[in-house]
């Protein structure tokens, strides 16, 4: 037969221990939107598309040149016609080469400051209640777009003070991570470590 008063004390210390876990999840749980995370950058994300839009329209203006024809020299009407040997093939060969080349250097440039663009943080919000995130990247030319996703399928690769610039961000169903400058704002430091900055096996 147990004793009475030793029931009581397995229960209080039973209470006692779950009251961490419980001011966790309250502390997680917030009644209002909490920002968590911001860095306003859009005037260097607009010209990062302006860079990009240029550099794309001069190599594919370099590709469209290096695939057109050279100009034909005139000849005399009584002059014989060149023999078309090796040179001739060297030339085009060049030429197609030189035209894939500079269409693969756009091509890069552009999907770099795009990806880039798309991956860059603007702001975190958690939402009321604890349960969903909003993220807001900068997009191509700073004109921003956001997404809600649910907060158990985000998970940050590494904590705050572990690396020097980016903080990655993986968001289930989503290819590449996401970033965090540090150089931006954290409101609600310890909130953001128990949420969105937790690491999660996705």
């Amino acid at each position: 037969m147990a004793v009475p008063g030793r029931r009581y004390s397995v229960r209080r210390l039973v209470a006692l221990r779950a009251l961490p876990e419980r001011r966790l999840l309250q502390d997680t749980a917030p009644s209002r939107d909490v920002l968590l995370f911001e860095h306003e950058r859009g005037r260097f994300f607009a010209v990062l598309g302006l860079f990009c839009a240029g550099q794309g329209v001069f190599w594919a203006s370099l590709a469209v040149a290096a695939l057109a024809r050279p100009p034909v020299p005139a000849r005399p009407p009584d002059a014989e016609l060149p023999a078309r040997g090796r040179s001739d093939v060297r030339s085009t060969l060049w030429r197609y080469g030189l035209a894939v080349g500079c269409g693969a250097i756009g091509t890069l440039v552009l999907g770099a400051g795009l990806l880039f663009s798309l991956r860059s943080v603007r702001s975190v919000i958690l939402r009321a209640g604890g349960k969903q995130v909003t993220l807001t990247t900068h997009a191509p030319f700073g004109l921003g777009a956001h997404f809600t996703v649910p907060l158990k399928q985000v998970s940050c690769m590494a904590h705050r003070g572990e690396v020097p610039a980016m903080l990655p961000l993986k968001v289930k169903g989503r290819r590449f991570y996401f970033l965090l400058d540090k150089a931006g704002h954290f409101p609600n430091t310890k909130l953001f470590d128990n949420t969105v900055g937790a690491y999660r096996s996705l």
